[in-house]
């Protein structure tokens, strides 16, 4: 004979089906988000896509800002004007246009990483398969660039004319950044534009010394500001914090590691929010004179997604990728080269124009 259950036994039960089910769904939400974000992420057979969306053509969160600030310290001044001395890239302001040609290799990493990149533990070698590319990149004096890169018969592209920048993958239509005003391409402030980063460190604050790579280096970093952030987030996607800090060496002066964090708040209606965080460690090295100007040609870059939030309370590491790479040739003053090399794909232009409708 079956023993009755009373009334408050099945409203215990009832109240915990129901909060599996409310877990169960703010799951696949979250699930939901980060695949639109990434949409290769769930396809094991599509890491290549995976790669190529989050390492081939980031943007800096910064502008490239030549102005000098009022309440920049004076060992930050000193940290730059010693960059500045060292790479010689005054010489190129009177250079127009800017060349660059490079290999790059691309892998997803297995294994458990170390969490946090201010000490990096970049793996010895890849613990998957990696795909080989090249890339080639322009860019014109001050704000205009482009950049194609090719990997495993993939092909991303992206650029910008000095107001809007852009991207273009095979599975993903020419679409613009999110927010205001042109940004530069991370990649060529891992060495290849010495007077980009000189600018926009420009405005930096000086945090302090640290050890990275057995050199000792100063270390500047820069915030976003909460209004800029606020342009940049999607829906229920909100970035929070981007940090972007850059390690010059003690003694050479030169940028050897370029690191930036994004965090973003993710939460749906009646969830409690979930909290994501984008890493980008870059090893820059092997700097070389091209036309006197210090140019790296090689490095390496360590790419983290981790995720935290009310039921993980320490950061959680959902994948790592990797890339390194090596400049072939650069050259500067490019013949031919002219602002039309730069307009954006149709479709930016006519999203933009549409854009420039609404808010009016």
């Amino acid at each position: 004979m079956e023993e009755p259950i009373d009334e408050e036994e099945s409203m215990r039960m009832s109240k915990k089906k129901k909060s599996q089910k409310k877990q169960k769904q703010k799951h696949h939400q979250w699930r939901d988000w980060i695949k639109s974000q990434l949409p290769m992420i769930f396809h094991k057979r599509s890491d290549l896509k995976l790669l190529l969306s989050v390492v081939a053509c980031p943007l800096s969160p910064f502008s490239v800002d030549i102005q000098q600030p009022l309440d920049v310290s004076s060992k930050a001044q000193y940290v730059i004007k010693q960059y500045k001395a060292t790479t010689g890239c005054q010489k190129m302001e009177n250079m127009k246009s800017l060349y660059v040609l490079g290999k790059v290799k691309m892998w997803r990493v297995e294994e458990e990483p170390q969490r946090g990149l201010t000490a990096p533990s970049l793996s010895s070698s890849p613990s998957s398969s990696f795909q080989k590319g090249c890339f080639v990149m322009w860019h014109m004096t001050p704000d205009k660039w482009h950049v194609d890169l090719v990997v495993g018969g993939l092909s991303v592209a992206a650029g910008c004319d000095g107001s809007v920048a852009w991207r273009r993958t095979p599975w993903l239509m020419p679409h613009a950044a999110k927010g205001r005003g042109s940004r530069p391409l991370r990649r060529a402030l891992q060495g290849l534009d010495p007077l980009a980063v000189a600018s926009m460190f420009s405005t930096a604050q000086y945090t302090g010394d640290r050890s990275i790579f057995d050199q000792d280096c100063f270390i500047l970093k820069l915030s976003v500001r909460d209004a800029t952030l606020s342009d940049r987030s999607d829906g229920m996607a909100d970035i929070i914090k981007h940090d972007m800090t850059g390690w010059f060496s003690q003694k050479t002066g030169l940028l050897v590691h370029l690191e930036d964090s994004q965090w973003t708040r993710v939460q749906s209606p009646g969830s409690p929010p979930t909290y994501w965080v984008t890493t980008i460690g870059s090893r820059i090295e092997d700097y070389g004179s091209v036309d006197g100007v210090m140019i790296a040609h090689s490095g390496r870059s360590m790419v983290s997604l981790s995720r935290f939030g009310e039921e993980l309370r320490v950061p959680q590491v959902e994948m790592r990728m990797e890339e390194t790479w090596n400049i072939i040739d650069v050259a500067f003053d490019v013949p031919g080269l002219s602002s039309e090399c730069f307009i954006p794909p149709e479709e930016v232009r006519k999203d933009c124009e549409l854009g420039h409708l609404s808010n009016s």
